[in-house]
């Protein structure tokens, strides 16, 4: 980064694969400090290493559960000095399991799925909201999905919980404005992560037909995107932005060629 002064330290949930993963690369290779934060050590340390090495980039990996409010808490609160005035927070942590309908579903999918993609986000929110406040400024990114806009067959409580993300983005953008902090929502369409890996409990078949036949898009797509809105000026604020792969016009419509 050209002017050190404009450097940021960015938190990010869920940077253990896919779109978290590549969005903390993207800003470690424009010269932010990076909070990675995720339930899985391992890959913790080998993105922290891997920022390091091709970036010599400041990171700090802190393995936290969103859904556990009093670890979030916690760990917000100890942050060490250099990292502890967060300018942007990505809310990216979420999934999806099964996809049944309602009355064939799990409670135990719904519990999570309404506890990371919905509470986490409300939890980590409010532990670093105040500190915004205090800075006078700062930029809350929140990962919705184009299941926040619209709803298909077997996606019911998946659709909510995003649902639940889109109203609270527009709730917290109103109750945020008198401090000057920016509130976005960035919805993909279909994207080609880990998701539909972990939607059908590791059925890797069932998997890729997802995107037989068109072209989806990447975790780097979204990166560039999240990256791009985090760098406009001070006056400007993207609120809403939905992305899709160009062979897709709503959350079941695809052009495939297959």
């Amino acid at each position: 980064m050209d002017n050190l002064n404009l450097q940021k330290t960015v938190f990010i949930t869920g940077a253990t694969s896919g779109i978290g993963e590549q969005t903390a690369i993207e800003f470690a290779k424009h010269g932010d400090k990076v909070i990675i934060t995720g339930r899985r050590r391992e890959r913790l340390e080998i993105l922290k290493a891997k920022i390091q090495e091709d970036f010599k980039g400041e990171v700090l990996a802190i393995h936290m559960d969103v859904r556990n409010y009093n670890e979030v808490k916690d760990v917000i609160s100890k942050l060490p000095e250099d990292f502890k005035v967060i300018d942007i927070l990505i809310n990216n942590a979420g999934l999806a399991l099964g996809f049944v309908p309602f009355q064939e579903g799990l409670v135990e999918d719904w519990d999570i799925m309404i506890d990371t993609n919905f509470k986490g986000l409300l939890y980590v929110t409010s532990c670093i909201v105040p500190i915004m406040i205090e800075a006078g400024k700062g930029h809350i990114i929140n990962i919705g999905s184009i299941a926040g806009r619209e709803v298909l067959p077997n996606g019911n409580v998946y659709c909510a919980t995003k649902h639940a993300v889109d109203g609270f983005t527009k709730g917290l953008r109103h109750d945020l404005i008198k401090y000057g902090i920016k509130v976005t929502q960035v919805a993909p369409g279909a994207t080609e992560t880990e998701f539909s890996i972990v939607r059908f409990k590791g059925d890797k078949e069932r998997a890729d037909n997802v995107y037989k036949g068109f072209k989806p898009l990447i975790a780097e797509d979204i990166a560039n995107i999240i990256y791009y809105i985090s760098t406009l000026p001070p006056h400007v604020n993207i609120a809403d932005i939905l992305i899709l792969p160009t062979s897709q016009s709503g959350i079941q419509n695809f052009h495939r060629v297959i």
